[in-house]
């Protein structure tokens, strides 16, 4: 049975979001104090955390940071408001896996947790019983098993959705993938209007894996399609 922890300070909210998640069989924890969460988080064992942006206390976007810091493999799914583009965009760069705008349907999160948490499974079960695949491409190297990807022999920090990014992209190298193929694949589903999260994420790669001084670029941009790994980094186009 997962655990799910609910940082919502708006209790109507909270508590149907508590009452969809139980329903769904999941053990929840709420806070409705941004600190109060945040020492929680850093400290007790869970499997996902839905948070709020602005919270008493300590902020959505605060607690993410930190949690994500110390954390990575944790799946956080963000709630946002309809005229909060930048705090998405924010959030998803401090390392949110994804986020809903409010207002938002329960049947729609309900849908967006289930898709992290089998993907956070997936990749906890990949790391136990899969054969260990490594790739080495240029001074990339990628080692699916362990989870551990290093440049020029120096360990990268990817979180959780990063790592599987990075790896489906790999593992299907030189293939073009549209953003809404990519959400299917590494986060679960696909949805129009999510666009920000794999370019978010897309970005955060490109920066991680560029070298000091190389314009170069892994991950191409295949305009007006969506984004591909080469594999021969000479080839390589700056980012968009």
């Amino acid at each position: 049975m997962a655990h799910i922890v609910i940082v919502e300070d708006d209790l109507s909210i909270a508590e149907m979001l508590q009452f969809h998640m139980q329903e769904q069989g999941y053990e929840v924890t709420h806070f409705a104090d941004g600190e109060q969460a945040r020492c929680y988080l850093l400290k007790e064992t869970c499997d996902l955390a839905v948070l709020d942006i602005m919270l008493p206390g300590c902020n959505g976007l605060d607690i993410c940071k930190q949690v994500r810091s110390e954390r990575p493999e944790l799946p956080m799914l963000m709630l946002t408001s309809l005229s909060g583009e930048a705090d998405r965009v924010i959030g998803l760069e401090l390392g949110a896996d994804d986020y809903l705008t409010k207002p938002f349907s329960m049947r729609e999160c309900v849908a967006r947790v289930k898709a992290l948490l089998r993907r956070s499974q997936v990749s906890r079960g990949q790391q136990e019983t899969t054969v260990n695949e490594r790739f080495e491409i240029a001074e990339l190297h990628i080692d699916s098993g362990q989870r551990v990807v290093k440049l020029d022999n120096q360990r990268i920090e990817l979180t959780a959705r990063e790592f599987d990014l990075l790896l489906y992209l790999v593992q299907n190298k030189g293939r073009v993938f549209s953003r809404n193929q990519l959400l299917d694949a590494v986060w679960g589903y696909s949805h129009d209007g999510y666009e920000h999260t794999i370019n978010t994420h897309i970005n955060r790669l490109r920066n991680k894996l560029k070298r000091s001084g190389d314009k170069a670029d892994f991950i191409q941009t295949v305009w007006g399609v969506g984004y591909k790994f080469d594999e021969d980094e000479s080839n390589a186009v700056m980012p968009s």
